[in-house]
């Protein structure tokens, strides 16, 4: 039986309401036992936030970023989150995807190298209809964890 790959969601809690809708597109694949999520909401009281954190960081094998000026503006995403997520990148421990949900100026980012989903770096808020982003997204997260398991 193949393990589940670790899906770990670095976000700003502004979006959270989009991650959300993004986790429910994402639902048959957890299903199927090809991913499971992971997000900081998962932690429970009494537990070492930042500790948590950086465990699933190591642990996880498609790390998403799910980009926005909220995102870009947090320090602790970019000098913790991303850092970590960019140096299991290039060690080939993991695969980072920027996720661009809301439109800002990320393409000269660290990130703004990888390809990122939905197609072409549009921004989810600005396609006419939200499902079809989120769709995309999914399919591209399923050949990436399909790369896994090849």
């Amino acid at each position: 039986m193949i393990r589940p790959i670790e899906v770990f969601y670095s976000y700003a809690h502004e979006d959270e309401s989009l991650r959300d809708e993004l986790e429910k597109q994402l639902a048959l694949l957890k299903r199927q036992g090809i991913i499971a999520g992971w997000s900081d909401r998962a932690i429970g009281a009494g537990r070492e936030w930042a500790g948590e954190i950086n465990k699933h960081l190591k642990s996880a094998g498609i790390i998403l970023l799910l980009v926005s000026a909220d995102f870009l503006n947090s320090d602790y995403i970019f000098d913790v989150e991303l850092k970590r997520a960019m140096v299991r990148h290039e060690a080939g421990e993991a695969v980072v995807v920027p996720v661009i949900l809301r439109p800002c100026d990320w393409e000269t980012a660290v990130f703004g190298k990888l390809q990122a989903l939905p197609k072409h770096g549009k921004a989810v808020t600005t396609w006419a209809n939200r499902d079809q982003a989120f769709t995309d997204i999914a399919r591209g997260i399923r050949k990436v964890a399909e790369g896994f398991q090849s």
